[in-house]
């Protein structure tokens, strides 16, 4: 079996971060409208260690995302979706206008707020762009890492699997990677500089292993090598992701941000 070697490659750094300066996230607040009473209430538990500001009540327009509470108003509803805002509704009912089922968060009367599914929701609709809001609203950041490293698992494994010419896939989910470190670092809060940058080339290049693993398998099965090639390409790239969240959770904490 043939042995070779794995770079990183010449990936720029620079370009990356520039590319994320410019798509960080969307930089709106998040919005929560709908029932009077139930607003302030919901609003205060997202807003829990987090920027005031990056939660705004009683309206619909100019938001990231729209948290609805409560029973609908189809009016408000039809606005938001016109504007192209993400809905997310918390509510008892089984159906809710303008809002997608995967977006109803049901929660029967009498219970509190299931703030983990609601986050969950927020983070699956904007997906990417939700690193500016997981920067400013501490209760979103898990379920934000946690979609991010979901989403660039599966590009990898879908890259990884279709292509067939041993590594011609490795700068693509090497770039893929880094995008994705870069991404919850800023989910995080933290600056990206050179230094910073440097030290997330050691983040990243924990996975260049589970891609030489790949390589050699599909030598090794050539008839099922891109399935395996496919499974090693997710692993590795969710386990450079969970990486990333513990690295940058610790820097956190020294911090004390």
């Amino acid at each position: 079996m043939s042995r070779r070697k794995t770079k990183l490659g010449p990936l720029s750094f620079f370009s990356l971060v520039r590319e994320l300066r410019r798509g960080a996230g969307d930089p709106r607040p998040l919005a929560v409208a709908g029932a009077r009473e139930l607003v302030p209430l919901l609003a205060r538990e997202l807003r829990e260690g987090g920027e005031s500001a990056a939660v705004a009540e009683h309206r619909v327009e100019h938001a990231a995302v729209l948290v609805w509470v409560g029973a609908p108003d189809e009016g408000e509803l039809h606005a938001a979706s016109r504007a192209g805002i993400p809905i997310v509704a918390v509510t008892d009912a089984e159906t809710m206008p303008y809002v997608l089922a995967t977006d109803l968060v049901r929660v029967p009367p009498g219970r509190g707020f299931p703030i983990e599914e609601i986050a969950a929701a927020v983070a699956r609709r904007l997906g990417e762009d939700g690193t500016s809001l997981a920067a400013r609203l501490p209760v979103l950041r898990e379920a934000v890492c946690d979609e991010l490293i979901r989403s660039f698992s599966k590009k990898n494994a879908l890259v990884s699997a279709a292509v067939f010419i041993p590594g011609v896939d490795m700068p693509v989910l090497t770039l893929n990677q880094a995008r994705l470190v870069l991404r919850i670092a800023l989910a995080h809060g933290q600056e990206i500089d050179n230094k910073r940058a440097v030290e997330l080339l050691g983040v990243v290049g924990a996975g260049l292993g589970f891609r030489a693993v790949a390589r050699e398998l599909l030598d090794f099965i050539p008839v099922a090598g891109w399935a395996i090639k496919g499974a090693i390409a997710y692993a590795g790239t969710k386990a450079v992701g969970e990486a990333a969240v513990r690295y940058f959770q610790e820097r956190s904490v020294r911090s004390g941000s």
